[in-house]
């Protein structure tokens, strides 16, 4: 129960005390002095029937005397009015039961009115000749203590409602800050740094929300120099501090990852770009202009990629850069050689270089399973044909030889509308357990294939590029959540489920309007849906899906980021992201080894500034039971990879 309503409970109990102590002294009082009103009325009335009948009496005239008595009896004031001799005989009576009207009984069983009775001598001269008693009836004084009770009560239940509406308010004001206070834990909880300007008169609440702001101030200031540390220890280990970029280590980590992962085709490009007189630079122009140069390749070399998920770029050495163009197509690659020549020109004439001659590209696309030193040989063996063509030249050819895709864009095309109009999309589900306890589902990942015309089943990393390209991210993405709404998630084992999208898909319209309707209509008996979003992709879009995350919320869903750790963004924005886990990159996992002391700590530290914002952390692509021990002591909560299993065909009814 709140403050404000045990505080207003408290002031009516008061009131209500004061209340029934009023109520019983005014009752008890009004009591009193009807009773002293009986008691006066029968003693006048007596004394007055006294001397009336006492001339009728020294007569004997009985008959008058009865016609006196009965007058006064019958104005109904009277309960008994009795006439005795000398003797004490009773020579006349009159007498009624007492009926009480328009009072409850419970009242008149309540509040017992003994009534007083008076007595007056009859006299004849000096002689007495009898006595005369009267008894008033208690009828008028139950009436009169009844009116008096109501009238009493309905003035303390109007001042009792306007103590409630007033005290209330003036109660809602006074607690103010305290609920201000309230909501900075909240925010505080939420990982929202919020602190009161204004300060409250009162001095015990001023000092609280001192404290408070206080408190804030310090979390947040926690928050910032944890969320420091790790990004630090990210740039020394994987990026280079001149361009911005990743480095060798950096690079060969993600190409391998990419290279050996079991639930991937191996599909991609390499590019090896060199910048030539690099040297001349640092001598003519110093230092710090030849740092300037290759920063501004590193950002030629971002724009040129932009366009293709999950792109890795590096700065290897001196003016040697590679770019890594994961289930990219030869058509891809050579878009993003030309792009980085045409930068090249423009560089020259901005008069950045020393000579026109700026640089040279040579890459290498293939088609199955290889190793990074072989890419690297690759690239570079073209790197050197092309240099021996002139300057801005670049040559990009299959590493096998065989020359170009073997899938061209219209080819890819045909074969994605094939597989949205006949809804040939195949599910396939990995789980995410808890690391405590490897038995417990975290949930279940949500992965889509489309079967080629050999008959082989291509992952969503083969044919989600050119998805993009083709502009039908959405409508992929829309048959994709069609079928897993219709998953049966007793046959699957866990109600939490999965899915990946793409970013570019929340630019539309439509599909929003289409996912927040059906998830409406899916209510709470259905699964609980986490929408899954690449790191790169979601912090290029952080409105975008930070406004998707609110609404979805209302339905009882979240959001969840895959390949944490994968580009170099600030760990700020997960403040506004708020996801419900991350899931760490497997580049990071496969480096995991009990000798590799800084990959252990670095992944601590990206889950230390993950649980400060309570967000779950998910380690993905565990492939071995010494990873998994390391990811135990390093407080990861779940584990996903084919140590725990492999992604499973979903079969759907219906």
């Amino acid at each position: 129960m709140t403050l404000y309503r045990q505080l207003l409970i408290f002031t009516l109990l008061l009131f209500l005390t004061l209340f029934a102590g009023s109520w019983l002294a005014k009752l008890q009082s009004t009591k009193s002095f009807l009773l002293e009103q009986l008691e006066s009325h029968a003693q006048d009335t007596a004394t007055s029937l006294g001397l009336s009948l006492s001339p009728h009496m020294a007569e004997s005239d009985l008959s008058t005397v009865e016609t006196m008595i009965n007058a006064v009896f019958d104005r109904g004031y009277y309960r008994i009015i009795r006439l005795d001799n000398l003797e004490e005989k009773t020579l006349l009576v009159r007498q009624q039961m007492v009926t009480i009207e328009q009072v409850p009984d419970w009242f008149v069983n309540m509040i017992h009115l003994e009534t007083p009775g008076a007595t007056a001598q009859v006299m004849s001269n000096w002689r007495q000749m009898g006595s005369i008693y009267v008894e008033s009836h208690p009828g008028y004084a139950y009436n009169t203590l009844w009116e008096g009770t109501i009238r009493t009560s309905i003035w303390f239940l109007i001042t009792g409602v306007g103590i409630l509406v007033v005290g209330g308010f003036g109660l809602r004001i006074l607690l103010r800050p305290l609920r201000k206070v309230e909501h900075q834990a909240n925010a505080l909880c939420k990982r929202q740094y919020e602190t009161q300007e204004k300060l409250p008169r009162t001095r015990e609440l001023r000092q609280v929300v001192k404290a408070m702001n206080r408190m804030t101030v310090k979390v947040k200031s926690m928050f910032d120099e944890q969320s420091k540390v790790a990004e630090q220890l990210r740039k020394t280990a994987y990026s280079d501090s001149v361009t911005g970029l990743g480095n060798r280590r950096y690079l060969e980590r993600q190409v391998e990852t990419r290279l050996n992962r079991r639930d991937s085709t191996s599909k991609g490009a390499f590019l090896l770009i060199q910048v030539h007189n690099l040297m001349a630079i640092n001598e003519e122009k110093g230092f710090q202009a030849g740092d300037d140069y290759l920063h501004k390749v590193g950002q030629l070399l971002q724009q040129a990629s932009k366009g293709i998920a999950n792109t890795a770029l590096a700065h290897l050495t001196g003016g040697d850069f590679g770019v890594f163009l994961p289930d990219a197509g030869h058509e891809d690659a050579t878009h993003v050689a030309e792009s980085i020549i045409s930068g090249f020109s423009r560089f020259a004439g901005m008069d950045m270089a020393i000579d026109d001659n700026i640089g040279n590209i040579g890459g290498v696309t293939f088609e199955e399973s290889c190793s990074f030193g072989a890419l690297l040989a690759g690239a570079d063996t073209n790197l050197r044909a092309a240099k021996q063509s002139g300057s801005g030249q670049w040559i990009v050819n299959n590493l096998t030889q065989e020359g170009g895709d073997q899938q061209g864009k219209l080819l890819w095309q045909e074969t994605l509308e094939e597989a949205l109009e006949k809804q040939t999309i195949v599910l396939y589900g990995q789980p995410t357990v808890k690391t405590s306890n490897l038995q417990q589902l975290f949930h279940l990942e949500i992965f889509s294939r489309i079967p080629s015309a050999d008959g082989k089943m291509l992952s969503a990393g083969a044919f989600l590029p050119m998805a993009e390209r083709l502009n039908i991210t959405s409508s992929l993405d829309k048959t994709v959540l069609t079928k897993a709404i219709a998953i049966d998630t007793a046959k699957i084992g866990s109600n939490q489920i999965a899915v990946n999208i793409s970013p570019s898909s929340l630019l539309d319209s439509a599909f929003k309007e289409w996912v927040f309707a059906s998830l409406q209509r899916l209510g709470s008996k259905g699964p609980k849906f986490i929408f899954e979003f690449a790191e790169f992709g979601a912090v290029q879009h952080l409105e975008l899906i930070s406004d998707f995350s609110t609404k979805i919320s209302k339905f009882g869903h979240t959001i969840g980021l895959d390949h944490f750790g994968q580009s170099f963004s600030n760990f700020g924005y997960l403040k506004s992201l708020m996801p419900a886990y991350v899931k760490i990159d497997r580049a990071y996992t496969e480096e995991l080894t009990e000798e590799d002391g800084e990959s252990q700590f670095f992944i601590s530290s990206m889950c230390s500034v993950a649980h400060s914002l309570d967000i779950e952390v998910i380690a993905e692509g565990v492939e071995n039971e010494a990873q998994l021990g390391i990811l135990k002591q390093l407080s990861i909560d779940g584990v996903q990879g084919y140590l725990i299993d492999k992604p499973k065909e979903i079969l759907i009814s219906g």
